[in-house]
């Protein structure tokens, strides 16, 4: 077979392959009703990952107080709390140490659209996703639970593991080919084989995990639904969504009315209970 200028690049997507191979192979929670079973493979550790998000998110902190912005409102950072409580409580569904993190719950002053769940359970709620969005206790549930389970599934781990192994991609396509622009191609076409199917697929993981938290807290998880409608007409324009680390709202919204029935029987339980 004549060598073709494709021929090095192709087996540097091997190479990846073969890097993607060598990880260690994680199930990082339990499937819940709604079933997240996939494997995720790690080159990292969870130490690594939970310690450095837990330094970031203390800077954070400090940085926020002085500029006087953390927990300013006492009424929706009670409200913000209370939330979390009711959600941290269901996490064994999905891991049995979950419950025993050291979970933070603060909330930032910000017209920001925003909120995080760091590794280890740190969490932060700008006050902006819920005066903007005006949001109800069971569509701040939907928020919280979306962001505490990318922590649960530990995607940031993942993202972190993966791109490792991209880099080490685009060195080895660099190197075969002599040329830093073929590198950065096969950096590109990794990114979009591997890196975007992957973030979108742990979108869809947290939509599903964090409707199924919210209904075992008694929160309606049919919130979800409407909730990421009104982000998608706060958010306008997007990419197609095979360029995009999200699924298109249609998609979205289609999973989330699918794993809101499969949840509605915890949700009615929970509610019996309270």
């Amino acid at each position: 077979m004549r060598n073709t200028p494709l021929a090095p690049l192709t087996a540097a997507v091997l190479a990846m392959a073969l890097l993607l191979g060598g990880c260690q192979s994680v199930q990082t929670t339990q499937p819940g009703a709604v079933g997240v079973t996939r494997a995720q493979s790690m080159s990292v550790s969870r130490e690594e990952v939970d310690a450095a998000s837990a330094k970031a998110y203390a800077q954070l902190l400090q940085e926020s107080q002085a500029k006087g912005v953390l927990n300013r409102d006492a009424a929706m950072l009670a409200r913000v709390q209370g939330v979390s409580r009711r959600l941290i409580a269901q996490t064994a569904a999905f891991r049995p140490d979950a419950p025993g993190w050291r979970w933070e719950v603060n909330l930032l002053t910000s017209d920001e659209v925003n909120a995080f769940c760091m590794a280890g359970g740190k969490i932060a709620v700008y006050s902006g996703i819920i005066t903007k969005l005006q949001l109800s206790d069971d569509e701040l549930a939907a928020v919280i639970g979306h962001e505490m389970a990318h922590a649960l599934r530990e995607h940031v781990r993942e993202q972190v593991s993966e791109q490792q192994n991209l880099g080490l991609l685009a060195a080895i396509a660099g190197a075969a080919l002599g040329s830093q622009t073929a590198a950065q191609g096969a950096g590109q076409l990794s990114q979009l084989v591997v890196g975007l199917p992957h973030s979108r697929r742990a979108e869809t993981e947290a939509d599903d995990i964090g409707v199924e938290l919210a209904a075992r807290a008694g929160f309606d998880p049919r919130a979800a639904v409407g909730l990421w409608d009104k982000m998608g007409r706060l958010g306008g324009g997007r990419p197609p969504e095979f360029l995009s680390t999200h699924p298109s709202p249609a998609n979205r919204q289609q999973d989330l009315q699918r794993a809101a029935q499969v949840v509605m029987p915890l949700y009615q339980q929970a509610t019996r209970r309270r």
